[in-house]
């Protein structure tokens, strides 16, 4: 499932949360590096229904990412920390 930029949401579709997310991040940044916006960083977020991770491309003449800590459900708090940081991007692309 991608959502419209400049966030792009890839969600792998399983039977079982087992499935790593290593394979996801790939995908993610092609459909990133296909957006046509070169001016601002786009944000992408890859999750499979138990771990999240978020994913910053910066393009130029060598594209350069960044991915966040990997975040957990039955991690402490870590829910929490997903929603706030989608919240903060919400902010960051209704502002700009």
């Amino acid at each position: 499932m991608v959502f419209h930029p400049p966030l792009w949401v890839l969600v792998i579709e399983a039977k079982r949360a087992q499935y790593s997310l290593t394979v996801a991040i790939p995908q993610a940044l092609a459909y990133m590096l296909a957006d046509t916006n070169t001016e601002k960083p786009v944000f992408g977020f890859v999750t499979n229904g138990n771990e999240f991770r978020f994913i910053k491309l910066i393009k130029g003449v060598i594209p350069q990412y960044a991915l966040s800590d990997l975040f957990a459900l039955d991690s402490r708090d870590d829910l929490y920390t997903v929603i706030k940081i989608l919240k903060r991007l919400a902010d960051l692309i209704r502002n700009s």
